[in-house]
C-alpha cells in the first residue's frame, strides 16, 4: 500500500523531466508528506496539448458517478490485479493513466509493540514514477488521481506485501498512451527495486500535520522491547 509519499522537485524541475507542458499554475511547494485528498503533481496526456503537461491532482480518486468528494480518500490505491475490471478503475485504465513524480514513499513495519517507519526512495536520488489514473470530476473538472499498486517484490516485501508500481524512464510513455495492455501492470524489474533504498526514518511522519525535510532523514531503529515472559 501507499498511503503517503514525498514529492519536492519544482513545477520546472517536472516539466524538464517529463518534457511536460507546465499546467500547475505555479501551486507546486515540496512535500515531504503527501496525505490522501492533497492536491500534488501528476503528469498526463493531453490531446490540448498535444504531448504531456504535469497538473495538479487530488490524490483520491473520483469517478464521475460519485457524489461525495469525501469518498477519494478511501481510492488513494488501485490494486494491478484487479483494475481492469473494477468499477472504479476500469474506465481510467484505459484512457486516463498518469505518472506520478515521487522522491520515494513511506510504510511501516510492526515490530512487536512498536512500528517502525521506513522512507523508500532511489539510493542515487534519482526521481521515481508510480503508475496512476485520473479523472475529472464535478462541474469544475477537479483533476483527482490514484496511485496503482503491486505485489511487493524484493526486499520491499521485508517492509510490506504491497508496493507502488513503479514505472522506469523507458516505459512512461507507453504506460500514458499506450493500448491498455495486461502487461503494463506487471510487477517492475527486480533491478528498479533492488536500486531502492530501505530508510529508517523517525514517527513524526505518522502526523500528517508533520512536513519538512527532517522527516526523511535516516534515524536508527527503534529498538523493540521484548515481553516479560
Amino acid at each position: 500500500m501507499c498511503g503517503r509519499y514525498a514529492t519536492t522537485r519544482s513545477a520546472a524541475d517536472l516539466s524538464a523531466l517529463f518534457e511536460a507542458v507546465d499546467d500547475t499554475g505555479g501551486t507546486v511547494v515540496p512535500r515531504y508528506n503527501v496525505a490522501p485528498t492533497d492536491e500534488v503533481p501528476v503528469v498526463r496526456h493531453s490531446r490540448r496539448a498535444g504531448g504531456r503537461v504535469v497538473s495538479m491532482g487530488r490524490w483520491g480518486l473520483l469517478p464521475a458517478w460519485v457524489r461525495d468528494p469525501r469518498v477519494g480518500a478511501k481510492m488513494i490505491n488501485a490494486r494491478a490485479e484487479t483494475l481492469a475490471t473494477s468499477r472504479a478503475y476500469a474506465a481510467a485504465f484505459v484512457s486516463r493513466r498518469a505518472l506520478v513524480p515521487a522522491d520515494g514513499w513511506y510504510e511501516w513495519r510492526r515490530d512487536g509493540p512498536s512500528r517502525q517507519a521506513y522512507f523508500l526512495t532511489s539510493t542515487d536520488g534519482s526521481p521515481l514514477a508510480f503508475a496512476g489514473l485520473w479523472t475529472r470530476w464535478g462541474a469544475a473538472g477537479l483533476v483527482t488521481f490514484c496511485v496503482v499498486t503491486t505485489a511487493a517484490i524484493g526486499r520491499v516485501a521485508d517492509i510490506h506485501a504491497r508496493m507502488p508500481l513503479i514505472v522506469p524512464p523507458q516505459w512512461w510513455q507507453r504506460w500514458l498512451t499506450g493500448e491498455a495492455d495486461p502487461s503494463l501492470l506487471a510487477p517492475p524489474p527486480v533491478e528498479v527495486v533492488e536500486a531502492l533504498e530501505v530508510r529508517p526514518v523517525g514517527p513524526a511522519v505518522g502526523d500528517v500535520r508533520n512536513d519538512g525535510p527532517a522527516l526523511v532523514n535516516r534515524v536508527e531503529p527503534t529498538p523493540v522491547t521484548p515481553p516479560l515472559w
